[in-house]
């Protein structure tokens, strides 16, 4: 049986042998939008919990557009134009609109990079576009503090906007339940001192920080008491099929719009399965999630409610721009020289986590649950002596070694990696 796995910008065909029994893992099928534009547009005039768009435009002079950074597929050249002209049209001019890429932590997106996330030239060359600066402390504006003690420092071009709206894809998140929303407020422009606080070794650890977990997840509540301070937020979320095509798209206000549209997402993206698996087959999604092995993790994770204990997961990743992040790097070293369980007891004994490090713990999830093997064909030699998993020359090879070891011919394949989360229900 042949199946392609997304890899890289395409696919990776993997022939796996007659004599396995192959349960191949897919969201449900999704129809996509025929008007995504029209759909959006309904959305401005009709909004979850909120006046329409345009009439809130009349009554502001500036506003600030929070996008996501290139790591993720959204759709801005679809989303984007349709949401400037409704501003434009409320009265709020192109001058006084800024555009700011929610980068966290992660590296500003310039020239190339930066016209390919926002996906229209008619926006890229009359919209002012900014990046996200996560260690500039003078950038951030103070809120005080959660209930739990997290600083509140959002990014002030946010805060100062008169109208603050972010725009995010609603996918599976491994430590927020869901994407989108109140993620791209933090850690999207967060200090880095907030994002510390947020990821910190314990809050990471619980167990609703996972996968598909809205209720009870500290990391989402953190979240709400953020937004919750800043004052009115709204949010465009847009949910895609496999082919990257919008299944669904909704505006309003930011808590009311996203749960709306976990909501539909959870139908698709979340499949049970009567049984476990000793080996399962699955991949970083493709680009653009897959450009670095610390997106990668996100794919080892997302099977684990599947995963017999012991099994083997063998991932897929081109990892086209290498590992990640220098203090990414870092943390993998400290993981392969202390091992699994010192390196947890450090982190947990810490209320503050360091750069990245969060990334690495939840590797440390995949390692206790069984053995990671990857198959990868941009990350260097000297890269693979830190990803402190398997590296294998062949999916095809490393799937029958592992049938062989664990003496079960049964392989679960999930081709779309993370934006796919299988979960074991006993009929």
């Amino acid at each position: 049986m042949k199946i392609d796995l997304l890899y890289g910008r395409g696919k990776l065909a993997v022939d796996f042998p007659d004599h396995l029994q192959i349960t191949t893992v897919r969201k449900r099928a999704m129809t996509a939008a025929a008007d995504p534009t029209g759909d959006l547009k309904k959305s401005f005039q009709a909004p979850a919990a909120a006046s329409p768009l345009r009439e809130l435009a009349r009554t502001r002079k500036t506003a600030c557009i929070l996008i996501c950074d290139i790591t993720r597929p959204v759709p801005h050249g679809l989303l984007l134009p349709p949401l400037v002209a409704e501003l434009v049209a409320g009265g709020i001019t192109k001058e006084n609109i800024l555009i700011l890429v929610a980068t966290g932590l992660h590296r500003p997106n310039v020239g190339e990079d930066l016209r390919e996330v926002i996906g229209s030239d008619a926006v890229f060359k009359t919209v002012r576009i900014e990046n996200h600066f996560g260690r500039d402390r003078q950038a951030h504006a103070d809120l005080g503090r959660t209930p739990s003690g997290i600083p509140i420092l959002i990014d002030r071009r946010f805060v100062e906007a008169d109208l603050r709206i972010t725009v995010g894809l609603v996918e599976p998140h491994f430590m927020a339940g869901y994407s989108g929303g109140r993620k791209l407020v933090v850690p999207g422009v967060a200090h880095c001192d907030t994002i510390f606080r947020l990821h910190a070794g314990g809050i990471m650890d619980h167990p609703n920080a996972a996968n598909c977990v809205i209720d009870g997840n500290p990391v989402h509540r953190e979240q709400l008491h953020i937004v919750r301070a800043i004052g009115e937020i709204y949010a465009l979320n847009v949910v895609i099929d496999e082919e990257r095509r919008i299944g669904f798209v909704n505006f309003g206000e930011v808590e009311a719009s996203h749960l709306a549209a976990v909501s539909f997402m959870r139908d698709y993206a979340e499949v049970s399965l009567p049984r476990r698996f000793k080996t399962i087959v699955t991949t970083s999604a493709g680009y653009p999630l897959d450009k670095t092995y610390y997106q990668t993790i996100k794919g080892m994770v997302g099977v684990l409610d599947i995963l017999d204990p012991g099994g083997t997961i063998v991932i897929a990743s081109e990892c086209s721009e290498g590992m990640g992040s220098p203090e990414f790097v870092e943390a993998q070293r400290r993981l392969c020289r202390l091992g699994p369980e010192a390196f947890m007891a450090e982190i947990l004994s810490r209320n503050l986590a360091r750069i990245d490090e969060w990334q690495t713990q939840m590797l440390v999830k995949a390692l206790r649950a069984g053995d990671v093997k990857l198959f990868t064909t941009r990350l260097k030699p000297a890269d693979l002596a830190d990803i402190c998993v398997t590296p294998v020359a062949s999916v095809e090879t490393a799937v029958l070694e592992s049938t062989k070891v664990h003496r079960d011919a049964c392989v679960a394949v999930v081709p779309e990696g993370p934006y796919v989360i299988p979960v074991f229900r006993q009929a």
